[in-house]
């Protein structure tokens, strides 16, 4: 009994659902389709300008660490002055270090004058040979440490490495700084440097020794030109884009400023060009959406060139073929569409 019951009612779920799922058909059958505008797949005559974002750096930039721990005794830093390459720029407290060395000069003074006794003796035959050689070892050893007392009390000076500005000053005389601490940065802005990165297909239009165009952020009408000369050999792997540098001569920037730059590569006379917003991204590849006997058909494409609104088909779609540009998000799959309009280019 418990046995039939349990079945009847799970008929009766089943039947609901299917139920359900036929009002549900009927009911997007009586929706009206979307409404939709297209373009017609044509041949664009287009200049092929690659126009991407950059930033400015400064020819040579350090941060200024003292190489060993201690107290800061000296800062030679002058915010926004110039300073030669070799300038001091900071000493740290080196007491210690030369104390270690004057006690390393007299052991010195009497390894070396028991070696002269020794090699005197040695001569006459008064010693042997071995007694010679452990005062002659002597001798060398304090003098590879005095060497290395030397190295010490010369990292515990900070110098220029470059000829340029300093920066702002992090850190006051009498504090204590170690190799992590940084005193100020050093740049030099007599000529900058422009990075920026380009996708590996626009590689070709990458030449050293070519002209690029500089705009400044906010200043478009302000128009620079620099040179590229060096390209990273591999592509990064997450982006696929290529790094590019260029010289930025007797330019007006700020380091670290962002600027567009804008690649001239050569003409293309035949390309398909669709509105960017008619693209949908997915994980692995774009999609178009074309209206073929009055449905709405999905097609993956391989894009290119990009400009400010439209972006190039290399493959997928056809001359002649109608391209949804407005009411993608509404279209499904093999539904019917309405075309309001065919927009012109």
């Amino acid at each position: 009994m418990k046995y039939s019951i349990f079945c009847i009612f799970i008929f009766c779920i089943f039947v609901n659902a299917c139920k359900g799922k036929a009002d549900d058909t009927k009911k997007n059958l009586s929706k009206p389709p979307p409404i939709v505008d297209v373009i017609v797949a044509s041949y664009q005559s287009i200049e092929n300008h690659i126009e991407v974002n950059g930033t400015v750096l400064p020819d040579e930039f350090a941060e200024l660490r003292p190489e060993i721990s201690g107290l800061l005794t000296y800062l030679n830093v002058k915010e926004g002055s110039f300073v030669k390459k070799g300038t001091v720029i900071a000493r740290i407290n080196n007491a210690d270090l030369t104390s270690q060395l004057g006690k390393l000069k007299v052991q010195l003074d009497l390894a070396k004058t028991t070696e002269q006794r020794y090699k005197k003796l040695l001569d006459m035959n008064g010693i042997n040979r071995a007694d010679y050689d452990v005062a002659l070892s002597q001798v060398n050893n304090i003098k590879a440490d005095m060497n290395v007392q030397q190295v010490l009390i010369g990292k515990s000076v900070v110098i220029a490495p470059f000829s340029g500005v300093v920066g702002l000053r992090q850190i006051s005389p009498g504090s204590y700084v170690s190799n992590s601490t940084v005193l100020a940065t050093l740049q030099k802005i007599d000529r900058l440097k422009i990075d920026f990165a380009v996708p590996v297909e626009y590689a070709g239009a990458i030449q050293i020794g070519e002209k690029v165009t500089i705009k400044m952020d906010g200043d478009t009408s302000h128009v620079q030109t620099a040179t590229i000369v060096a390209t990273e050999p591999q592509a990064n792997t997450s982006t696929r884009n290529m790094m590019v540098r260029a010289i930025l001569e007797n330019g007006k920037a700020n380091a670290g400023s962002f600027v567009k730059v804008i690649v001239n590569g050569t003409a293309n006379n035949k390309s398909i060009m669709v509105p960017a917003n008619a693209i949908i991204p997915e994980d692995l590849s774009k999609m178009l959406v074309t209206v073929k006997n009055g449905k709405a058909v999905y097609v993956k494409v391989v894009t290119g060139l990009r400009q400010s609104d439209n972006v190039e088909v290399v493959s997928g779609i056809n001359i002649g073929d109608s391209v949804v540009v407005s009411g993608v998000l509404f279209t499904r799959p093999n539904m019917p569409v309405k075309v309001r309009e065919v927009k012109s280019r």
